[in-house]
């Protein structure tokens, strides 16, 4: 499941993965929401705070990802990835050699500092 994080006026958006994540949370919960966020600011700042398992994530729900990142490809500014999971990170710096924006990881117990950094205007 995807659920929102209250973001408390800050121009970011974020999401909190638990437990099984499909593409319907994708679809149903992060695409409208980040979708609203880039047609308001022209811009996306994301975070992800992933509490599960990469098991617990459907193939669906890493394509709609995928599609997700696709589609607002030009508008990516900041994308804090909160995870303690090695496999994670080693992706997210991957992926971000190949994206517009900055893409950074941050343990749980950092979770305040991604909300200050994703929330700040790009340097």
């Amino acid at each position: 499941m995807i659920v929102e994080i209250a973001n408390e006026g800050k121009k970011f958006i974020g999401f909190r993965a638990v437990g099984d994540v499909t593409a319907d949370d994708f679809t149903k919960e992060v695409v409208p929401k980040v979708e609203a966020f880039v047609t308001e600011y022209n811009t996306l700042n994301y975070l992800l705070q992933i509490e599960t398992e990469l098991s617990n994530f459907t193939v669906g729900a890493w394509l709609q990802d995928a599609i997700l990142g696709i589609k607002v490809f030009s508008k990516w500014n900041k994308a804090a990835i909160v995870t303690d999971t090695q496999g994670i990170k080693i992706f997210t710096k991957l992926f971000s050699k190949i994206m517009i924006g900055e893409f950074k990881c941050f343990n749980h117990d950092e979770l305040n500092a991604a909300i200050r950094w994703v929330s700040e205007e790009k340097s």
